[in-house]
């Protein structure tokens, strides 16, 4: 009798095989929600209504006649779309042909979609004919000359058009019986995301299958999201994909409301109408909603959950969201993480809590969601964790299966960011006690003054805490004496009133006097088309 142990015993003829191993993708989704609940309603879109038997014919028959065209693994399909249905059908029909989706930020200038189009090498392009004007423009600095497809997208219809071939004539050549193949490999590439683009030219993120498809089940879990929801897209397709949404909702067979642009009365009118459930953005959208004039909310008769990333929102807008019908979910991530990849996992005893306190709860970026392994906040020159006392700051590093491939044809890039086998953020932030992490700041935001750092997020939320602010922005000034002083753009709140004098003296009752401000400036502070303050664009206007 053998007694010796056999280390090979559990791999023995127990190999990976058709039967028992295929690639994650979110692709099968799709499938899935066609075959299991085709009547089920999939997509509203003006007066479009479809099911997802519908749904999932025009994806496939889109996949098909990217085939046709001689388009496949590798190759870049480009879209230039609001947030109508062929967005949707773009996330499922690109890659079911085997190519990889590359959704443009429609509010980019010609010029920075130009190279995205070259940098990506673009083989076509889906594009909205509302924005074809921004194309030509761009086109006429490209190398390339993609196929261009053009959708004549019903509620706002235009003459406009580059003689591309119709969205719909394009999908008629199409056959909804293709038999599209799956990835190979889950590490293939499913979409290319370019970076805002802050310092130089913007870089190009690559996601893979295997990363979109558990993002995409961790916003089913994290966002503790039912069977069936009524999603409304007021979180653009283009951002992060969506934050894998696109196949989240699909995967719970949920229904997609889709918004070409964010107003106040249609997303209410959207919600009342079609049972929204979900919806995602950046605080902006929320000062959108609760802005609108009382005669045109809509009562919801439901608790509607917003996944909000970016700042936190101030304790007064939380109040008026939670009093106008709305639960709030903080959730934290870069483009390089698939979108958001932290939540701040809400527990239920903290609703007892008086209003400050369960502000400065929410303020907590939060915890890993279940599909990214590895979230620390670590001294970036040794890589040691900072103490979970709240107060030491370190650099917040992930690493996992929702972490991006790296940057597109710049692998030194990649190298930097993978840098000791983590992805460095570029945020600095604490670890609290009971393990949330909690952002401080960018590193290149923090603020040195006379040799102490200033957070330029804690000046904010001592801002935010004066009733006239609508929103703050804080940068550092150069100043011949102290090195750096921080200088605050300021919008006020509509019929508000506050001096520059007046928001110094309110933030030094907030946080020590040599955090303060020594400049306001009244002004619009810019944003970019996700509602991310620009604060690049402030510091060189503060440079002059």
């Amino acid at each position: 009798m053998d007694l010796h142990p056999h280390p090979r015993k559990f791999e023995d003829g127990l190999g990976q095989m058709p039967a028992n191993h295929q690639a994650l993708t979110p692709l099968h989704f799709m499938e899935r929600a066609a075959s299991v609940h085709p009547k089920r309603l999939a997509v509203v879109h003006g007066t479009i209504r479809r099911n997802y038997a519908e749904l999932r014919d025009r994806c496939v028959r889109l996949a098909d006649a990217l085939s046709q065209l001689g388009l496949g693994r590798g190759d870049t399909v480009a879209a230039l779309l609001p947030n109508i249905p062929e967005m949707l059908e773009a996330h499922y029909g690109v890659p079911m042909a085997g190519c990889v989706l590359n959704a443009i930020n429609t509010r980019l200038d010609a010029d920075t979609i130009a190279y995205i189009l070259d940098h990506g090498e673009a083989r076509a392009i889906l594009v909205d004919r509302e924005l074809v004007p921004l194309l030509r423009q761009a086109l006429e600095h490209t190398a390339r000359r993609p196929t261009i497809i053009e959708v004549n997208d019903h509620t706002a219809p235009s003459e406009e058009t580059l003689g591309g071939v119709d969205y719909e004539d394009f999908l008629r050549r199409g056959d909804a019986h293709f038999a599209w193949t799956p990835p190979a490999d889950e590490w293939d590439a499913i979409t290319l995301n370019y970076t805002s683009g802050t310092t130089g030219r913007p870089k190009g993120v690559v996601y893979h299958h295997r990363g979109a498809h558990l993002l995409a089940i961790g916003n089913v879990l994290s966002g503790d999201i039912p069977r069936h929801p009524s999603y409304l897209w007021t979180l653009p397709m283009f951002h992060c994909n969506g934050w894998c949404f696109p196949w989240t909702i699909t995967a719970l067979a949920g229904t997609h409301v889709c918004l070409r642009a964010v107003r106040g009365p249609l997303m209410w009118q959207l919600m009342a109408e079609h049972a929204v459930t979900h919806m995602c953005g950046a605080p902006i959208v929320m000062s959108t909603l609760l802005a609108t004039p009382a005669e045109e909310k809509r009562d919801l008769g439901r608790e509607v959950s917003f996944v909000v990333a970016g700042a936190p929102p101030p304790e007064a807008v939380l109040a008026a969201m939670r009093q106008a019908g709305f639960g709030v979910v903080h959730v934290y991530g870069l483009t390089e993480c698939y979108g958001p990849s932290v939540v701040n996992e809400w527990h239920a005893e903290w609703r007892a809590l008086p209003g400050p306190d369960q502000a400065a709860l929410m303020a907590r970026q939060g915890v890993r969601y279940h599909a990214l392994e590895g979230l620390e906040v670590l001294d970036p020159e040794t890589l040691a964790p900072v103490p979970a006392d709240g107060e030491t700051m370190g650099e917040v590093m992930m690493r996992g299966n929702v972490v991006m491939k790296g940057y597109l044809k710049d692998e030194a890039a990649t190298t930097k960011a993978f840098e000791g086998g983590w992805f460095h953020t570029g945020d600095l932030a604490v670890r609290h006690p009971g393990g949330y992490i909690q952002l401080k700041d960018r590193s290149k935001d923090i603020i040195i003054s006379g040799g102490e750092n200033i957070s330029s997020i804690e000046v904010e939320d001592a801002l935010y805490k004066h009733p006239a602010v609508a929103v703050a922005a804080v940068v550092a000034q150069p100043d011949d004496k102290w090195g750096e002083v921080p200088c605050a753009f300021v919008e006020l709140k509509a019929g508000a009133e506050a001096s520059d004098m007046e928001l110094i003296a309110h933030v030094r009752t907030v946080i020590a006097h040599f955090k303060a401000p020594k400049r306001v400036i009244f002004q619009e502070v810019p944003k970019t088309s996700t509602g991310k303050i620009q604060k690049h664009v402030l510091r060189k206007q503060i440079r002059g």
